[in-house]
């Protein structure tokens, strides 16, 4: 639905060059751009209990963040407001759509489209982020400066939920018009008013920190109950000091510590599991009366259905030894080898054709996992 062009670059010249490494104005980076929902349809979802919305207003440079669900848009006034909605590929098919140009980055790195309206000289001020951010342009122009990363660069909370950055150099100064995008890789300040009513489309990449591995990771240790080995000293010997922890023990407690994390298959079903978990709420609707793999099976002989996932899902795999570990919004699938290209099917694709599947005459087990998934809401006709 939608051709990414990054000016005169390949994909892997991008990656090269750009992600993650400096800015990038794409003009024109979709061609005849169409907007995939209007204003509107945004303050629409903004009103649903389930999806994350904020409005931000900045009169007279008084910054005020007001939290979704809104029950009316008093506070979206004629100008210097922002209407942000979150993980709008969740709950709306056709923007989710915006999504799939990006996935030259693999599938984990994706977390969500933000999308948002703002009225003249509505922004959210300048700030940082520390992930990756590709911002195209839909209706309206939007006037952005971004600039390179600086250390010395002061933030600042005039609101507790906003926090802002002090006037930076700009490497980049532009408006953009429909079609157009921006790359900002992580920690490059950067600030966009509207010029005119503008959609935003914001698509957000996660990159998660030590913090945020090492706390799910100790929590699905709890979950498994494992990390049940306990430390040892039966070589104990006499020690002038009682209160000395040496330098043996250290690393006989950081060994058992590492342990966990070199048991590979421990890991890597933490890693698919946390890895494949949506950040935010599903729109799932698990059909009333669950098919069985015969069913699924004999689906796949009609050369008319078309099996569609769910906006939002994440679909990532690990190829181990033995077996193939398939992981789908927080859940672990094992699956067999043989079954690696029906898996790709399932991961790479966001809609395929039935008669698709039955050519790669897939084992049992992958059609029994495949059913679960249907029943679920996360594939469906």
């Amino acid at each position: 639905m939608y051709q990414l062009k990054i000016n005169n670059l390949s994909e892997q010249e991008f990656l090269s060059h750009y992600w993650q490494k400096k800015p990038l104005l794409i003009k024109q980076g979709f061609t005849d751009f169409q907007d995939p929902l209007d204003a509107n349809e945004l303050a629409g979802l903004a009103m649903e209990e389930s999806i994350e919305s904020r409005i931000i207003t900045n009169h007279k440079n008084d910054w005020q963040t007001h939290q979704g669900p809104f029950e009316d848009f008093e506070q979206l006034t004629d100008d210097h407001s922002t209407l942000l909605v979150q993980a709008v590929d969740h709950w709306h098919s056709d923007a989710a759509q915006l999504l799939e140009p990006f996935r030259f980055i693999p599938n984990w790195r994706i977390d969500d489209l933000m999308i948002s309206y703002s009225t003249p000289n509505g922004g959210v001020g300048p700030h940082l982020d520390q992930y990756d951010v590709f911002i195209i342009q839909g209706e309206g122009k939007r006037h952005w400066r971004v600039g390179l990363p600086d250390p010395t660069l002061k933030q600042f909370a005039q609101n507790k939920k906003l926090l802002q950055v002090e006037a930076f150099e700009a490497v980049i100064d532009c408006i953009l018009e429909p079609g157009d995008i921006l790359y900002i890789p992580p920690g490059c300040p950067h600030e966009g008013y509207a010029v005119e009513n503008a959609l935003n489309y914001s698509v957000g990449f996660r990159a998660p920190n030590q913090q945020d591995l090492l706390s799910s990771f100790a929590d699905h240790i709890i979950d498994t109950e494992s990390g049940q080995k306990r430390y040892t000293d039966g070589n104990l010997t006499l020690r002038e000091s009682k209160g000395e922890l040496n330098n043996i023990e250290v690393t006989k407690v950081k060994k058992l510590m590492q342990g966990l994390l070199e048991n590979d298959t421990l890991f890597k079903q933490w890693l698919g599991t946390t890895l494949s978990q949506p950040k935010h709420e599903m729109d799932l609707a698990p059909v009333e009366e669950p098919f069985s793999a015969e069913q699924i099976t004999n689906a796949l002989t009609n050369n008319t259905i078309v099996f569609e996932r769910l906006g939002g899902t994440r679909a990532i795999y690990q190829l181990l030894e033995e077996n193939i570990l398939l992981s789908v919004n927080g859940e672990n699938y094992t699956v067999l080898l043989t079954d690696l290209a029906a898996v790709k099917l399932l991961t790479d694709d966001i809609e395929f054709e039935a008669s698709q599947l039955k050519f790669l005459k897939s084992s049992l087990v992958f059609i029994q996992t495949f059913t679960t998934l249907v029943n679920e809401g996360i594939w469906f006709n």
